[in-house]
């Protein structure tokens, strides 16, 4: 049977404790009618992957601060690549120095958001990137 809502899951990888921008995305993504599953701060790449394979979703975000996204990031994608799950879109918020955009993009992370991006602009990403899939 095939889904009718976009599934989301938004999760803030490592010891970073500031959600208020995860937070905000996810109403947005929210009221855009997406089904969004929101997992809190200090999540390790395991649990994420954990969390995407259980809930069946079909977007991974990824919202860093705290600069450790060339840390964090590869686990989770290679976990995911290891459960089957390499078709689910990456994208990621945050702190992201420009010259790491190219290495997330080399390993899988399909969109990069940074801060002051419009909620409609990761909308808009979200929703073009699966109509495309």
């Amino acid at each position: 049977m095939a889904r009718n809502r976009i599934r989301v899951l938004l999760a803030k990888p490592g010891l970073d404790g500031h959600d208020r921008g995860a937070k905000v995305v996810a109403r947005a993504l929210r009221d855009a009618g997406m089904e969004v599953i929101y997992t809190g701060i200090r999540q390790t790449p395991d649990m994420i992957v954990e969390a995407a394979i259980q809930e069946d979703v079909d977007v991974i975000g990824l919202s860093i601060l705290s600069g450790a996204h060339l840390e964090l990031f590869p686990p989770v994608i290679e976990g995911l690549r290891e459960r089957g799950r390499e078709d689910a879109l990456v994208i990621a918020g945050g702190i992201i120095p420009e010259d790491d955009v190219p290495t997330l993009q080399q390993m899988g992370v399909r969109g990069i958001f940074g801060p002051g991006t419009s909620t409609e602009d990761i909308i808009s990403f979200i929703r073009k990137q699966l109509a495309a899939a």
